[in-house]
């Protein structure tokens, strides 16, 4: 048979595709990448477009998809099989990339491409292309000694190596931990549907009782309301320290930390930066380390008291209505859930009821339509997982890209939420190439028979990962180094994601996607209101805490020096003190192992660059601010002509062009950052 990961006809078949496939396939496609280098290098005509960029473009593409589908099934997937086939290539498949970025002759073909005469005549797009092209090449070592070049090639791979450990660990540690409740009197507090789930989690093990987890929907609602501190103590403990030298020495991410941190001082000392984080910024919208540090330094400061008075508030009512005093960390949660019901009269287990998973995507769906025009329907297509759905997106009947949709949570899929790209829109001598995108989250699944229902927080994240989806589904640009989500600076990547989440905050949107899980009802505008009322609840504190994960990930990438071999931990853990010291007011126990869970910074492509999620949503609130503008008096923000632009504007152009002139186009103006301080309730009265 011949092997589906080589079919790129259509969509991946799933149904087909196993772990033995992987390895055949992968070599099969580096080697011809490589014979088509080889011929590209030997042609002694000068490189154009056509004879060189187009033929290297749709090559890479077939590697890239195919490989795509491995890393998405490792991680929806994450059994043995599937984790020894891709921890097999990966070694392969990073050092054949590490080879194409240092190939001087390469380089110099893109060089001569973007010295001679047709350069000039290229549109636009296709000069930017170039132009990424030359400072990834340098990016890659290209330009370094012969003698650098294995080197620099070896710490590419072994990057790669530890980024697939980290999260192995993670989620290694995270499911060898489970809380077995024998004593129903431990569960007083705790919601019907999480006792439920966990009484379903026991009965799977074949075990009396209930069993919960360190995975999400299991660890939060223990968090929020069970009434034993002594259980949500154990909880946290475990939580707080997963993939530390306090558990099992083979799953401590520690020792990882350290060397991935030499590693990249490494190489950024090899390319002639001074650390890391100035690497990280060459191609992002920010300048430099210092304008980054100044920007996160800016908004604490403007955050802090909000903070503090957060708390205050917080401490005062645990003592004074819950008699937790003092107010341990584990007890954050659950106190925060109590004062935000005695304040608001509501909880989030209460509005949960109102948001089962249909009726949520009947309303996502339908904001898309009334923002966009387009129509989303559901199709058939071989799936990894049963639960998972399949879309179309279509425009006055034309296909305009399709998506699937991974919603449940599941011991072998990683923790999180994601967008990633199956395939990327492109246009060649065949036609266009629809784009298709994944979307996974790890919400709670059903539970006796009822639909899953999802907290607004769920919510929330279900419509971020959505604006992903759409900035890749809904790109206009023809060209795939540029098209959907491909080329934009990683600070300016979250701009249409947090954009979706505003969404969730207005009536007209959310009246019309709930119905109570039992009797159908929808939200009630008393409960609305009441979680208006509450929506800046902790936003001070909440706002810190992104602040400090941000400074954290800047500092040790520009400040801790790795030049003398891995970091130790307590160095890593020392700078973290320090950097609460000058922006949290919470803080954690001593042997609280923040870092080692940290997989955003450690294998997820945020190293030096989790602050854009806080510079993103400035240009995201100021972007949503002019939805308020067009929508004012009307009683809705859906704005059709607003949304058009914003699809023109941001959506459609992809990293075609600068993304602060996109924003620059939609918005008339720069970004400011009033918007986003109005949003979440910090501007003083």
């Amino acid at each position: 048979m011949p092997n589906p990961l080589l079919d790129f006809t259509s969509l991946p078949r799933f149904d087909e595709i196993r772990p033995e496939h992987v390895a055949p396939a992968i070599r099969q496609l580096i080697d011809e990448n490589r014979a088509l280098i080889a011929d590209l290098i030997a042609d002694p005509a000068p490189p154009t477009w056509a004879n060189f960029v187009t033929p290297l473009t749709e090559e890479g593409e077939r590697l890239g998809r195919a490989w795509g589908v491995v890393g998405h099934l490792h991680s929806v997937m994450d059994v043995p099989e599937w984790r020894e086939a891709y921890n097999a290539l990966l070694p392969e498949v990073s050092s054949f990339y590490a080879e194409v970025g240092q190939n001087l002759e390469l380089f110099e073909k893109y060089r001569q491409l973007f010295n001679s005469a047709e350069y000039d005549q290229l549109p636009p797009v296709r000069r930017r292309i170039i132009d990424h092209e030359l400072r990834d090449f340098r990016l890659s070592g290209a330009e370094l000694p012969d003698a650098d070049k294995p080197r620099f090639k070896a710490i590419q791979e072994e990057m790669s190596a530890l980024a697939a450990k980290f999260s192995e660990n993670l989620l290694d540690a995270t499911n060898a931990h489970a809380e077995w409740i024998g004593d129903e009197a431990e569960l007083a507090g705790l919601p019907a549907d999480a006792i439920d789930a966990a009484r379903a989690a026991a009965e799977r093990d074949g075990k009396p009782g209930w069993k919960f987890t360190l995975h999400m929907p299991s660890y939060l609602p223990v968090m929020q309301y069970a009434d034993s501190q002594a259980l949500r103590e154990r909880m946290y403990r475990a939580y707080a320290t997963r993939a530390s030298e306090q558990g099992k020495a083979e799953l401590d991410n520690g020792p990882l930390i350290g060397r991935i941190l030499a590693l990249r001082a490494e190489e950024a000392k090899m390319l002639g930066y001074a650390n890391y984080a100035e690497v990280s910024l060459v191609a992002k919208m920010a300048d430099s380390p210092a304008q980054v540090l100044d920007f996160l330094r800016e908004l604490a400061a403007k955050a802090k008291p909000f903070a503090e008075q957060d708390l205050a508030a917080l401490k005062d009512f645990a003592r004074t209505e819950l008699g937790l005093d003092p107010l341990q960390p584990w007890d954050v949660a659950y106190a925060s859930e109590k004062l935000r019901q005695a304040r608001y009269a509501f909880s989030e287990q209460e509005v949960k009821q109102y948001f089962p998973e249909p009726k949520v995507l009947e309303g996502l769906f339908g904001v898309i339509r009334s923002l966009y025009g387009v129509d989303i329907v559901a199709e058939d297509a071989p799936k990894w997982d049963p639960a998972a759905h399949f879309f179309r997106i279509e425009k006055a009947g034309e296909t305009v890209g399709h998506f699937y949709l991974d919603l449940h949570a599941r011991e072998t899929k990683r923790g999180g939420a994601w967008m990633d790209s199956a395939r990327s829109r492109y246009s060649n001598m065949r036609g266009v190439q629809t784009p298709v995108a994944y979307l996974v989250c790890n919400f709670p699944g059903p539970v006796g028979g009822k639909p899953a229902t999802f907290t607004h927080d769920d919510v929330l994240t279900l419509f971020h990962e959505c604006g992903h989806g759409l900035h890749h589904l809904l790109t206009r640009v023809d060209e795939l180094a540029v098209s959907g989500i491909h080329g934009v600076e990683w600070d300016a990547v979250e701009l249409p994601s947090q954009f979706m989440e505003n969404f969730c905050w207005e009536w007209d949107v959310l009246s019309g996607m709930t119905a109570h899980v039992d009797t159908g009802a929808p939200l009630p505008r008393a409960l609305f209101d009441k979680m208006i009322a509450a929506k800046n609840f902790q936003s001070g504190m909440q706002t810190v805490r992104q602040l400090e994960f941000s400074m954290f990930d800047l500092r040790l990438h520009s400040e801790v020096d790795a030049s003398a071999g891995p970091v130790p931990v307590e160095r890593v853990m020392a700078l973290l003190d320090e950097v609460r010291r000058e922006v949290a007011v919470m803080f954690p126990p001593a042997w609280h192992r923040f870092p080692h869970s940290f997989s955003h910074i450690f294998a997820g492509g945020y190293a030096a660059g989790y602050y854009s999620y806080k510079w993103a949503e400035v240009l995201s609130a100021d972007a949503f601010a002019a939805f308020e503008e067009a929508g004012a008096g009307k009683g809705t923000l859906l704005d059709r002509a607003t949304g058009e632009r914003f699809w023109r504007e941001i959506l459609a152009v992809g990293g075609s062009r600068p993304a602060l002139d996109s924003f620059k186009a939609f918005r008339g103006r720069e970004p400011r950052v009033d918007a986003l301080l109005r949003h979440n309730g910090m501007v003083e009265a």
